[in-house]
């Protein structure tokens, strides 16, 4: 056990990715081993499973921690959902709004992650806007509803076809009135928010419903983007509904442990980490070129 030497590489919320992903993979983690294996005090061990105690991420036991007794079919409601990574989602947010070019078609999924890509997107010039999710779809109309000449005013604003559907707790519109609208179109770029990604798995949802409708915006789209922030990472819900080499970029933050970074390029086409550059992983997917959409 050391104090004086903790280790200074890793920053706090990287440690505390990688103490879940730990926790997450191996079904529990002892404090001695932690401390040995991330160079840092038991003292500095047990405040980070106490803060991911209160996130609700995991159990804290006695000497250690074991994965939060979860159902995979369990899907909190949005509001349970926003109030947790905010920081990272927003980051994530600004990250990936550069990738939708002005006068595209664009399609955004339903999630908080979306949510807060969409407050990022209303800058963006003429754009056709796809959404399942009553949320994003509130955010754009807001926005064409700010005063001409305001602060936040601008031109060519967003048009934006709602799908239509059954409406889940996370505020997302699904089933086959969703599918249908959704299977006639093409995008440029899909924007999706996941419950879960894992390499055996892929991405996931507990929702059996909104994974169908999931598999026809990846089907209906020539660029998927995962936006997903690191606590996904390990994650399986219910239902898969696609597999990680469909998907082109993942945009998340700095929390992804090393770890789960080195598969992440193994399969997916363009790892984007917020606030540092972007890395390339193994190449396009399905002819897709990092450059497009």
């Amino acid at each position: 056990m050391t104090t004086a030497g903790d280790n200074q590489n890793l920053l706090a919320e990287q440690r505390r990715a990688l103490i879940l992903a730990e926790v997450r993979e191996r079904g529990g983690v002892r404090v001695a081993e932690l401390t040995r294996r991330l160079l840092v005090s038991d003292m500095t061990v047990r405040r980070d499973l106490d803060v991911l105690a209160r996130r609700g991420v995991l159990e804290k036991v006695h000497g250690g921690a074991v994965p939060l007794a979860e159902a995979s079919t369990h899907e909190p409601g949005f509001e349970a959902k926003s109030s947790l990574e905010q920081s990272a989602k927003e980051d994530i947010a600004r990250a990936a709004a550069v990738l939708a070019k002005p006068g595209s078609a664009i399609a955004l999924s339903g999630g908080t992650t979306t949510y807060a890509l969409a407050q990022q997107l209303t800058e963006v010039p003429d754009l056709t806007v796809v959404t399942n999710s009553v949320r994003v779809a509130d955010v754009f109309e807001a926005a064409q509803r700010r005063p001409p000449g305001g602060p936040q005013a601008r031109a060519g604003a967003a048009t934006v076809v709602l799908t239509g559907g059954v409406r889940t707790p996370s505020d997302s519109l699904v089933g086959p009135v969703a599918d249908a609208a959704i299977r006639t179109l093409h995008f440029d770029v899909l924007f999706l928010g996941v419950h879960g990604i894992s390499p055996e798995a892929g991405l996931s949802t507990p929702n059996l419903a909104e994974a169908e409708t999931n598999r026809h915006f990846v089907g209906s789209a020539r660029r998927v983007v995962v936006v997903a922030d690191h606590t996904k990472w390990g994650t399986v819900g219910l239902s898969s509904f696609a597999a990680l080499e469909q998907v082109c970029t993942l945009v998340t933050d700095g929390g992804l442990p090393h770890e789960a970074r080195e598969r992440i390029r193994e399969q997916i086409s363009e790892l984007v980490v917020a606030g540092e550059p972007a890395e390339g992983g193994r190449g396009p997917v399905n002819g897709e070129a990092a450059s497009d959409g």
